[in-house]
């Protein structure tokens, strides 16, 4: 068949499958090296990743990554035992391009993270941060700085998510031949 106008429409979005196979990518040593120290008993990571979350906390006033209360440690759990092992995995497919069968996967990863980005910009938008251990937004200004740092990994499942549902590319069902 020739690559008509409807081969164009049905082709998988390849800049998206880019950005998406970046995002998972950089995703493994976020999560394995920062995200998780707050499961991590104390003294267990290397120092110089203990100073790079506590510099980061501190410069964008996130006192849930030095302590998480338990709805996001919850989070943070889900991240290391269901989100992790699936980073490979959609890094592989969406590098290799036209991967289909990472179309069911992609929406469960991308609805769970959306709903569970919605709880952390509520939170950061609307706690009262101000009886907080360690120093946490105050102003307007502060809480849209560290909105901006959680914002993508809202957006990017969105359109990730989208994608799945949207591109005729992945909505495409292959038929079985019969025997």
């Amino acid at each position: 068949r020739g690559a008509g106008p409807g081969a164009a429409m049905a082709a998988a979005p390849r800049w998206r499958e880019r950005l998406f196979a970046l995002y998972f990518l950089s995703h493994i040593p976020i999560t394995a090296l920062i995200d998780l120290q707050p499961l991590l008993p104390a003294g267990i990571a290397p120092r110089a990743l203990t100073d790079l979350l506590q510099q980061y906390a501190t410069a964008f006033r996130d006192p849930m990554m030095l302590q998480p209360p338990e709805w996001f440690k919850a989070f943070i759990y889900c991240e290391a035992f269901l989100q992790l092992p699936f980073f490979p995995i959609a890094a592989y497919a969406f590098l290799k391009g036209g991967c289909r069968w990472i179309r069911t996967p992609a929406i469960i990863y991308s609805t769970h993270v959306a709903t569970t980005l919605f709880a952390i910009l509520a939170h950061i938008l609307f706690h009262d941060f101000s009886k907080s251990e360690h120093a946490g937004p105050q102003t307007l200004r502060e809480r849209l700085v560290l909105l901006s740092i959680y914002l993508p990994y809202l957006l990017i499942p969105l359109l990730l998510l989208f994608t799945m549902l949207c591109n005729p590319h992945y909505k495409h069902v292959e038929k079985r031949k019969r025997k």
